[in-house]
């Protein structure tokens, strides 16, 4: 066996490697596992009355929920606005909480005469605000890409600017020793340093984004999986509810997992 440079790997380490993928394929197995599990329980208690299939529904109504939305197109639609959405609130706050976080790491007396606000904006609900984002931008997408926006800004703020003050400081010290801008401390120093709070954040951010977009469709919108489960509750279609739900699941897992990969790809190179 040789590793990444081709170098040929001890015995040692190769039983290590070994062990290791073993474990791995365990832990995918039970995880799996457990689930199956768990949905084939759902389904006999369903079966069986002792849970309520009306209101908790049961796996197989929802499979046909899920034919009956792929075959009238209706599943590809509301699924490409929630993803549209979400990406669009996420990306803005991914651009904007970087940009604000670098101008209060570059400027020591903004960042403490904005601190306070941070604090506050951060332990605000801000899916209160959400009648007063309506009237202020108008119902329909921008409303609902802004609560997502106004959710996860902050924490982008307070993750950056962490990590950029994380930075070594002998480091920084160093590089003004040989007379280097504050300019190229950030570019060379402090920014490659924080890659790992960078992409933290993006991992916080675009659950919050989602968590801001669906709440935003359960207010404004007529189409998307927010609106789904909401439509399905007022028509007491809650086998429509769980579907959208676990679709819900799906596709956060799955932005997650895109982010992950972003952050491989970024140790690789």
């Amino acid at each position: 066996m040789l590793s990444k440079e081709g170098e040929a790997l001890s015995p040692q380490r190769q039983a290590y490697l070994r062990q290791r993928e073993r474990r791995r394929r365990q832990v995918l197995a039970w995880q799996w596992g457990i689930l199956i599990a768990l949905i084939a329980l759902w389904e006999i208690l369903a079966r069986a009355g002792v849970i309520d299939s009306f209101i908790l529904s049961q796996p197989s109504r929802i499979w046909r929920t899920w034919g009956n939305l792929i075959q009238t197109g209706e599943l590809w639609l509301h699924l490409w606005v929630t993803v549209y959405e979400t990406l669009a609130g996420f990306l803005l706050g991914v651009f904007l909480g970087v940009g604000l976080a670098i101008l209060l790491w570059w400027s020591d007396f903004v960042a403490k005469v904005s601190e306070p606000y941070l604090v506050v904006l951060n332990s605000l609900p801000k899916i209160a605000l959400g009648p007063v984002i309506i009237i202020l931008v108008g119902a329909g997408t921008k409303a609902i890409v802004f609560m997502a926006l106004a959710i996860s800004l902050i924490v982008t703020v307070l993750e950056m600017l962490g990590g950029f003050r994380r930075t070594d400081p002998d480091a920084i010290r160093m590089a003004r020793t040989f007379g280097a801008t504050k300019a190229q401390i950030f570019q060379k120093i402090v920014f490659p340093s924080s890659l790992g709070a960078l992409f933290g954040s993006l991992k916080i951010n675009i659950g919050l984004s989602l968590v801001g977009v669906i709440a935003g469709e359960f207010l404004v919108s007529k189409a998307g999986l927010g609106y789904l489960i909401v439509y399905g509750g007022q028509v007491f279609k809650l086998d429509l509810v769980m579907a959208s739900v676990i679709i819900l699941s799906v596709v956060a897992a799955l932005m997650y997992q895109g982010v992950a990969f972003l952050q491989k790809l970024a140790a690789h190179h």
